[in-house]
């Protein structure tokens, strides 16, 4: 039987679905990569993103339990409601080679079809179940990838701390952007265009201060922690040292409450790196993205912010030991910069794509 979660699911169905996702973990992945964390879970299927609607099926058994599970992601925003993401399409190992996934599949053509979606896409890791099913389906590999782990204090040893160049300095928050550093912030992201991303149908989205908020809110809400690390060009304006919002006052020396700034006193964000914990208590961070403005490459700002994060790590987030990333096989400057900073290669992976 084939069901569409409830919203919000009850935790009988949290606990269901988390059981599927963490025994094909296990049977998939290497025992490196630690398991996911069932308030994770429960984060991404109670909380909906702020760029589109989830679609959460499940392939229940006749005892109840469930045999296979697959999340859909259809964008609301320009340019791309004529895509969607597959963000999740598992089968427990005891269920495999029985029809399950053909019939999450089914019930994803349909729901794709109905929305008049044209293109899905997916990421998956190579080599194994989940890219032989999607290469039976007609999906093709549009950018290959492959994953890689630094390790916080060998990387801390052994790249002494790097300095910015002149009329720059670092700062760095927990959650939401300080509001004077959002609409720079925008632009860096803005900037991520320049990076590989295959000739993909779903295009870049733009970016302006209510989305670069809303990401950074939905991190938080689904329980996590995002830090980020900044170069801020001091000679872009002045802004006040200290701010006040709801929750509490954030200023150039930490806050009481839940997000916090340091080194925020005006200026533009030029370079940024973020490190997303999905909760608390991971002791493995994962890299949210890393951009440089274009007129401050070859200057080596982008490894010294990604350096700086180590550091604020260190201090605000002992229990994190490893930082995972994933990059484009063919952007050779990241790739460059992650090697001198201690990354090393842990398993490829690819972005998937179909026509509808």
């Amino acid at each position: 039987m084939l069901i569409t979660l409830a919203q919000p699911p009850s935790d009988a169905e949290i606990d269901a679905w988390h059981a599927v996702i963490s025994a094909a973990h296990v049977r998939d992945l290497p025992a490196a990569v630690p398991e996911p964390n069932r308030s994770e879970t429960a984060g991404k299927l109670r909380v909906p993103p702020f760029n589109g609607r989830e679609v959460h099926l499940a392939a229940v058994a006749e005892d109840g339990t469930y045999e296979g599970v697959a999340s859909l992601l259809l964008w609301t925003e320009p340019p791309n409601q004529h895509a969607a993401y597959l963000h999740k399409l598992v089968v427990d190992p005891g269920a495999r080679r029985r029809g399950v996934g053909a019939l999450l599949w089914g019930a994803i053509r349909e729901r794709l079809a109905a929305e008049g979606r044209t293109s899905v896409s997916t990421r998956l890791e190579l080599g194994g179940a989940g890219e032989a099913f999607v290469d039976s389906l007609g999906f093709v590999k549009m950018l290959p990838l492959t994953r890689y782990v630094q390790r916080v204090e060998q990387a801390r040893a052994s790249t002494p701390r790097l300095p910015l160049p002149e009329g720059l300095r670092f700062a760095h928050w927990t959650g939401v952007a300080p509001d004077e550093l959002a609409g720079s912030l925008a632009e860096a992201h803005n900037a991520l265009v320049d990076a590989p991303s295959g000739d993909l149908a779903a295009r870049p989205p733009h970016w302006d201060e209510q989305r670069v908020t809303a990401a950074a809110r939905l991190v938080g809400e689904r329980g996590g922690v995002l830090v980020t690390t900044a170069a801020i060009d001091t000679r872009a304006g002045a802004g006040a040292g200290t701010r006040t919002r709801a929750g509490g006052t954030v200023g150039a020396h930490g806050a009481d409450s839940a997000d916090s700034a340091v080194g925020v006193t005006g200026g533009a964000v030029v370079a940024y790196t973020e490190a997303v914990l999905h909760t608390p208590e991971d002791s493995r961070a994962a890299t949210g993205g890393t951009v440089v403005l274009p007129g401050h490459r070859g200057r080596g700002v982008g490894r010294a912010v990604k350096r700086h994060l180590l550091d604020v790590l260190h201090d605000e987030h002992p229990q994190v030991r490893e930082i995972v990333t994933s990059v484009a096989d063919g952007n050779g400057a990241m790739l460059a910069v992650n090697e001198s900073l201690g990354y090393r290669r842990e398993r490829p992976a690819g972005l998937f794509e179909m026509k509808v």
